[in-house]
């Protein structure tokens, strides 16, 4: 398609995260005294900005999304980000993207020193020109946001570039930068949910008919 740089998100999309980050939410509500949920709620969380997600899906005050965001990380940096791992065909994906000349990047709502800990500890940093992250306060956690930044820093063309995600959040925050998307249907959001997007891959290696 002629894309020269391509975007990534994190959870969902590079790695399967899923039980890392509902594992820590149990934690989190359980702190609160509340009904463990089902796994259909707990799976709303992987994606999104966690303060906003704890106040849209939990109806907490924002004081309360905060206190549930510092239990979630206590869980999460401790053991929660080693329940994780890299989706089969990302990293021949990536080494082919690569190989052709592509500029790579990742763009995630997750906070930034902790999407560099997941890129590092599964060996993908040799893939990518920058990891674009949220700060740990959430100020710049919409997913807007870091893909601006990640164009910035590697002087992204808007017409030459592609983000992929599997929620809505990647599709929305693209054409919010003036780029095309991607929607994944292995991760966590479904056919409706990404309907937005430019292209839908059904699987990994789908993605490289699309870059």
């Amino acid at each position: 398609m002629g894309y020269q740089v391509v975007l990534f998100d994190l959870d969902g999309t590079l790695t399967d995260s899923a039980p890392g980050i509902t594992n820590a939410v149990r934690y989190a509500l359980k702190h609160f005294g509340m009904k463990e949920p089902d796994e259909a709620f707990l799976l709303r969380f992987v994606g999104p900005p966690l303060h906003a997600a704890f106040r849209e899906f939990c109806g907490f005050s924002p004081d309360r999304a905060e206190e549930a965001v510092a239990v979630f990380r206590e869980y999460y940096r401790e053991k929660g980000i080693d329940e994780n791992c890299v989706y089969e065909g990302v990293k021949p994906l990536l080494a082919s993207l690569k190989a052709a000349g592509k500029r790579l990047c990742v763009a995630t709502s997750k906070p930034q020193a902790l999407a560099e800990r997941v890129i590092r500890n599964f060996g993908l940093e040799q893939y990518f020109d920058v990891v674009s992250g949220a700060s740990f306060d959430e100020t710049h956690s919409q997913k807007t946001a870091v893909i601006l930044r990640a164009m910035e820093t590697v002087s992204a063309e808007k017409n030459e570039t592609l983000m992929i995600g599997d929620r809505r959040f990647d599709i929305e925050g693209a054409h919010e930068c003036g780029i095309d998307a991607c929607g994944v249907l292995y991760g966590y959001g479904s056919r409706a949910e990404l309907a937005e997007a430019e292209y839908i891959a059904e699987n990994v290696n789908d993605i490289l008919q699309f870059s």
